[in-house]
């Protein structure tokens, strides 16, 4: 075999074998089927890898909401809550993968929580019920805000055959698809329905107090 056969054949060898990429485009609607403006974070389960030291989200407490009220981490990463309100906020978790109260915090403090394993955490601030947010802890940094026309692009994905999600708040479940990655992006259209924002409890398990109600 020629030199320049080998050479033809450790190229293709080497196509087959990089990274790729998945893009995409997300619809969400809700339960009547009319077209949603919400967020979504598209994200490839499969691949695992560390958490990027300098990635840190922000979960800002603003106008009695939490900005973003989506975000993603990879396992290991660590969220930031910090207070830009003139009044007091708290940031508490029920969920069973991470279970935390970071008390309550006045206007420029912040407060940071770490995120060891995977899950999805729903988050509340304890003196005001209509603050709610989500946070999705993911195996890798493969992960992605969708843009404003629901068009998303996750880079640098490794070869292989994935499951690749889509997830917005208030959604009853993420949708998913699975994916060929190897040497060209995988294209993938994914569709969400986006129903009503469930009511919770406050972090001692009861109901919240009328508006105005303080917590402590």
């Amino acid at each position: 075999m020629g030199h320049r056969v080998l050479i033809v054949l450790a190229l293709l060898a080497g196509i087959a074998h990089a990274d790729g990429g998945v893009v995409g485009k997300v619809t969400i609607t809700d339960s009547a089927g009319k077209p949603v403006a919400a967020d979504a974070i598209v994200y490839v389960v499969g691949p695992t890898e560390a958490a990027d030291p300098n990635e840190k989200p922000t979960v800002a407490q603003k106008d009695k909401h939490f900005v973003p009220d989506l975000v993603a981490v990879t396992v290991g990463g660590t969220v930031a809550f910090p207070n830009q309100d003139a009044f007091l906020h708290n940031v508490f978790s029920q969920s069973p993968d991470r279970q935390f109260d970071l008390g309550s915090f006045r206007k420029g403090e912040s407060k940071s929580k770490d995120f060891r394993t995977p899950g999805v955490i729903d988050v509340y601030c304890n003196i005001h019920p209509e603050m709610a947010a989500t946070i999705l802890v993911l195996p890798n940094r493969l992960h992605t805000h969708v843009k404003a026309d629901g068009t998303f692009a996750i880079e640098h994905v490794p070869p292989g055959t994935w499951t690749v999600f889509a997830y917005t708040r208030r959604a009853l479940r993420p949708v998913s698809a699975k994916v060929t990655v190897g040497g060209t992006d995988a294209s993938i259209n994914l569709a969400l329905v986006r129903g009503a924002e469930p009511e919770h409890l406050n972090k001692y398990g009861e109901k919240y107090h009328e508006a105005g109600g303080t917590y402590r």
